[in-house]
């Protein structure tokens, strides 16, 4: 990755240790790393291939962000769930944050560094500088696993500028405080024919 390309880079880490006044069961690092970079494909129009970036760009951004990730949560093995995100500046596609980050030249290798299995949950959109962008988690080997869906928020005062992108990877130690609601693997199935008060729920809305 050209070094002229980057401009800066964000780290932001939380550590919830207490939930109503009471000390969690785990407490839970969560970090978002970002990555802030000109767009590559800025004041070009409609580029029909964005390929020749992407194979350019993001294998560098993953490495250097799940090296920013790993260093806040002290080692890969400390990375239970992870995501990723992007954020185009206002003079950009959305496509092209999503060159950046849902291809193998990222996605394959921020996997493959943080010794995960599952598909990367994912949000982007375009912004101006300074507003915030939620980004979801879950667990990075076992996606069923309920108790790590959970999400975290970044937000950069000076970026994006329009011609630039976020690139953001993300990650947590653990799963969200003192989850109890079971998990995927043991529901009872559940069909639209087995809950006869389903139009109970009306009176709610």
């Amino acid at each position: 990755m050209a070094e002229a390309l980057l401009r800066k880079v964000v780290t932001v880490a939380d550590e919830l240790l207490l939930e109503l006044g009471r000390p969690v069961a785990v407490p839970v690092r969560r970090v978002a790393a970002a990555a802030v970079i000109h767009n590559p494909w800025a004041g070009g129009g409609l580029v029909a291939d964005l390929g020749p970036e992407v194979e350019r760009i993001a294998p560098g951004l993953a490495r250097l962000l799940t090296g920013r990730i790993s260093e806040a949560l002290g080692g890969v093995d400390r990375i239970e769930s992870f995501g990723k995100a992007a954020i185009v500046g206002l003079d950009g596609e959305i496509e092209h944050g999503g060159a950046l980050i849902h291809t193998p030249f990222f996605g394959n290798v921020f996997r493959e560094l943080t010794e995960g299995t599952s598909i990367i949950v994912f949000s982007d959109d375009r912004l101006p500088a300074g507003e915030p962008l939620t980004v979801p988690l879950w667990h990075k080997t076992a996606a069923a696993t309920r108790s790590h869906y959970q999400t975290c928020q970044i937000r950069i005062p000076d970026a994006p500028r329009p011609d630039e992108i976020v690139v953001i990877a993300a990650g947590a130690s653990g799963p969200r405080p003192n989850a109890r609601i079971g998990d995927r693997a043991t529901d009872p199935l559940i069909r639209l024919a087995d809950l006869d008060d389903l139009d109970d729920l009306e009176t709610v809305t």
